[in-house]
């Protein structure tokens, strides 16, 4: 049977999926190969991981070493987040943040700069301390934090070769609190934004863009002063819930981790969804938008007065914000942002005729899209917005001289069709 991404909206045309058990099978595959991509979770919904030659390091041992000395745990770049966390929590430790899911695999979602939340939180790939990369020759590389080029490789979309190893910073384990808050005006989200995405480590906004807010989710650390305890009365006008909810309203919500600020492991609330679980039928386009903190309530008014064009086709958005970090090809690169994120019904025509309206009332506002989700935005359109655009470019002339890791969705959202 073909092989397809999670969500089934993507075939992958490649004529051979390598799976390898060693790195040194890594490199060998790697250095014949004439066109490869490294294949993660399927959690994306683009082409941005397909190739002729596909190789997935979902074989490899996980080989998880934990360096106490140094607060940092290096694994396979093909393990999930959910599987560290289990090795992770036998040791007391814990990851700074989490994205909504736990099933993608560390190299995927670093590559990609995917996130969780936190107005102090950076996206995933600002915890990488170094990265061991089979390059297109066959050799290893290992680079680490403060050394030239670091900044450039740890979000490299898959571009700069395969993340075979992972290093990322740890911290001691600690306990996280969940409550959701619904029924948020508009006005008072925008009258208050900063003072919700700072009530709690981790929040997150979720709208069907209606007459108000459908739900706002507030994750807790017990061990932060001043985020220690999760508000069990309204929020601006909001009232906590009294069920456990998912997302989108009416979906039965036993995939999701524990709210009803019940304290449990940090892994066991950071993520939307429990890893044991398939979060849904996948039966959903996404897309996001990144735009900087400042212009936040600006850019969700600016989308609020196109709802009537997303209603249609909206299952629900997420509206989180990501701190600033110093990678390359990050949207959070040298910026404070706010994310849009959008959950589409499977239609993918409707899809594309809503895209094109968010992308047009977005675009004032320098939005940055997700790189793991479907935009519309090509590379020109692409290149203004990235500083090190030009030095990101450089480097893979550097470490792929002969363009085995580039594609077609590369050369679309980020080269330029002109680049081999």
């Amino acid at each position: 049977m073909p092989l397809t991404n999670w969500a089934g909206s993507h075939i992958y045309g490649a004529r051979v999926i390598h799976a390898p058990e060693t790195r040194e099978q890594v490199q060998d595959i790697v250095a014949a190969a004439a066109q490869i991509r490294v294949l993660g979770s399927r959690h994306s919904f683009t082409d941005i991981a397909d190739s002729a030659e596909l190789v997935t390091l979902e074989q490899l041992p996980p080989d998880v070493v934990i360096d106490r000395g140094a607060m940092t745990v290096t694994c396979s770049g093909g393990l999930r987040y959910g599987e560290l966390a289990l090795e992770l929590a036998r040791e007391g430790l814990a990851l700074a943040n989490l994205a909504s899911l736990p099933h993608i695999a560390v190299a995927g979602a670093v590559s990609t700069a995917t996130h969780g939340s936190g107005d102090r939180n950076g996206n995933l790939a600002t915890s990488v301390a170094a990265l061991e990369i089979v390059l297109s020759d066959g050799t290893v590389v290992r680079a680490a934090r403060g050394e030239p080029d670091f900044d450039g490789l740890v979000v490299g979309l898959g571009a700069v070769g395969a993340l075979t190893r992972v290093t990322l910073d740890v911290e001691p384990g600690y306990q996280v609190r969940q409550r959701v808050f619904e029924g948020l005006e508009w006005r008072d989200l925008f009258e208050h934004f900063d003072a919700i995405t700072s009530s709690g480590y981790s929040v997150s906004v979720f709208t069907r863009w209606g007459e108000t807010v459908d739900q706002v989710w507030i994750k807790t650390r017990a061990d932060l002063a001043g985020l220690a305890s999760v508000p069990d009365y309204g929020l601006f006008g909001a009232v906590p819930s009294t069920q456990h909810r998912h997302p989108i309203l009416g979906l039965d919500p036993v995939n999701c981790t524990p709210q009803l600020g019940i304290a449990g492991p940090w892994a066991e609330r950071l993520p939307h969804f429990r890893m044991g679980f398939t979060p849904s039928s996948g039966a959903e386009l996404q897309s996001e938008y990144i735009v900087r903190r400042s212009d936040a309530v600006a850019a969700i008014e600016a989308v609020l007065v196109i709802a009537a064009a997303m209603r249609p086709v909206i299952q629900v958005s997420e509206i989180r914000t990501i701190a600033a970090d110093a990678l390359w090809m990050s949207p959070q690169y040298g910026r404070d942002t706010v994310a849009l994120h959008f959950t589409w019904s499977p239609d993918p025509v409707a899809v594309r005729r809503a895209m094109v309206e968010v992308e047009r009332v977005l675009a004032r506002f320098e939005a940055r899209p997700h790189w793991g989700k479907l935009f519309l935005a090509g590379a020109g359109e692409i290149r203004p917005l990235y500083e090190r655009h030009g030095d990101f470019v450089a480097l893979l002339d550097r470490v792929d001289p002969r363009g085995a890791f580039r594609n077609d969705w590369l050369r679309r959202h980020v080269l330029g069709p002109d680049q081999l």
